[in-house]
This record gives C-alpha cells, sequence and structure tokens, in this order.
C-alpha cells in the first residue's frame, strides 16, 4: 500500500522557504547551470512568453512533499520520493488568476501535459530527491540515459477515466528540463478536431485519447512533443490514405517500423480505433497546411 506523508513545516521562514512575495528572487534571467529548471508561458511579472531559471538549491527550499510509491515505471519497487507539487509551482510562479495548464518538456522533446482535472485527481510532483538523495545520487532511467535533471511522479496514480479502451495514464516524465504555464485553450485547441462534431461522436471521443497520448510525442506547429519527428499532420494522412496501416503503427509499431520506440497498444479494441482513425482524418480534411 502506498504510504504518503506531509513532510513536517513549521513554518516557511524557519525552513528558508520563498512567499510569494520574494519568488522573483528564485528566478534568473540567464541560467547559472545546466541543471537548473526552466520556466516559460505565463510568469507573474515576466514578459509573455519569455523564460525564467530556477536553481535546484532553491527548488530545494521550497515546502516539499515525500510520498512511497510502488506503481512509477521509472523507478524499481518502493521508491521514495521528495519534492514540490506543480500545484504549487503555478501558484509560486504563475498569475494568482490564472488556473494554467502546466506542460513539462524534457531533454527529448516528450512532453507530460497536465490539465486541471488531471492536477486534482492526481496531484503530480516535481521530484527533487529520489531516496532521501540529491539527483547527482540518482540511478539511471530504465532506458540507461540519466532519469535527471527533474522528473514528475504522483503519490499514487488511479485512473479517473475511460474512454472506449483507453485508460487514464500517468505522465510520467523524466529528464524534465523545462516547466511552461500556459493557458490550456491554446495549447489543445491546436489540436481539436476540425469540424464541429457531438461530444459523443467518434471523432471527439478519439480527440480525448490523443490529447493525453499522442500528443506527448507528435506536434501541432509549435504545441506538443517532437521526439517521434511526425507531425499531426502527418498522422493525419497516414488515417486517412492508409487507415489500416494507421491501425496497425499503433497496435504494434515494431511490426510496421522494425526497432520502433514507440508503445504498442494492443489493448486498443475495434472501436478506439475506429475513433482514433475518425479523429485524424479531420486533419486530412483540413489541407495539408503544416
Amino acid at each position: 500500500m502506498v504510504q504518503a506523508f506531509l513532510l513536517i513545516l513549521l513554518t516557511g521562514a524557519m525552513l528558508g522557504a520563498p512567499s510569494r512575495e520574494n519568488f522573483k528572487n528564485l528566478l534568473h534571467v540567464e541560467r547559472s547551470s545546466a541543471g537548473d529548471l526552466e520556466l516559460g508561458g505565463e510568469l507573474a511579472g515576466v514578459p509573455s512568453g519569455a523564460s525564467r531559471y530556477v536553481r535546484y538549491e532553491d527548488l530545494l527550499r521550497l515546502p516539499q512533499e515525500s510520498y512511497t510509491v510502488s506503481d512509477d515505471s521509472n523507478f524499481s519497487g518502493k521508491t521514495e520520493i521528495s519534492g514540490v507539487p506543480l500545484t504549487m509551482l503555478a501558484r509560486m510562479f504563475g498569475n494568482e488568476e490564472d488556473d494554467p495548464l502546466i506542460v513539462a518538456i524534457a531533454y527529448d522533446k516528450y512532453r507530460g501535459n497536465y490539465p486541471h482535472d488531471y492536477l486534482v485527481a492526481h496531484h503530480p510532483l516535481l521530484v527533487l530527491r529520489i531516496n532521501g538523495q540529491l539527483r547527482d545520487q540518482w540511478p539511471k532511467s530504465i532506458y540507461g540515459g540519466s532519469i535527471g535533471p527533474y522528473l514528475i511522479s504522483h503519490p499514487i496514480f488511479k485512473p479517473a477515466f475511460k474512454v472506449l479502451s483507453h485508460e487514464d495514464e500517468p505522465q510520467i516524465p523524466f529528464g524534465v528540463v523545462r516547466i511552461e504555464l500556459r493557458g490550456e485553450s491554446e495549447v489543445f485547441g491546436a489540436i481539436r478536431p476540425r469540424g464541429d462534431w457531438p461530444a459523443d461522436s467518434a471523432v471527439q471521443k478519439g480527440y480525448v485519447i490523443a490529447r493525453q497520448d499522442c500528443f506527448r510525442c507528435h506536434n501541432m506547429g509549435a504545441e506538443g512533443g517532437t521526439v517521434a519527428g511526425r507531425s499531426w499532420m502527418k498522422l493525419g494522412e497516414k488515417a486517412n490514405e492508409d487507415g489500416k496501416q494507421f491501425r496497425q503503427i499503433i497496435r504494434n509499431p515494431a511490426s510496421v517500423t522494425p526497432g520502433a520506440e514507440m508503445p504498442s497498444h494492443a489493448e486498443y479494441d475495434d472501436a478506439t480505433m475506429d475513433a482514433l482513425t475518425a479523429y485524424f482524418r479531420t486533419f486530412a480534411a483540413a489541407g495539408r497546411v503544416r
């Protein structure tokens, strides 16, 4: 059973934790080291779109939460993690009136997207310590490379929704180098299905699935991940021109491209594949503009 506990904080002042009033002291215009966390998007008191940097040692001064987790695939067995909730970062560095979508970008251009509903359901944490160790003592990732400079985990992950055969998935990127505070309508608006579709249509169901899953690795212009090297419009073209292979790529990518690193989705039934195909075809119908 996952055991969670909040580290005892007598007062922020006693621990040297900065308040919102002096948070600007943590933001730096220039990077001091490769391990600084880059922040972007809409930051309080910072020109829109400008980037700032926060040092690892300063993040350690913020109030920390610690959990023992056993369901995170980035770790082997039960692991204690400590860090700062993403919602706290948004409150500390974002505009108070905003309820931003939080985007975590990894060094390989993979992205984790955290809308409001996900933040409430899963309480994701920017990990700063693993088993009490600072990051120079962290283990390697499951792929053999660096797991840092930052990664995101949860106290425990219980799926909050299911659409057809797609179940809510944990967003747990490692190698995180940048956090963006963005507008949800701006980011997800880039991949809303082209045309007017009822909420219970296959297209809209495909959109919900693709928004959580495919958007991590595939991009629509400047939005979304680019680790896959294949854009949203290319996916739309494939769905429109060769629906059979499009389905095969999703269910068993290595059978189409040997050595493909994309995870398989063999659990997706025909209705789920119909929904994804119908959704992506709306982009092909919109014209090859990107």
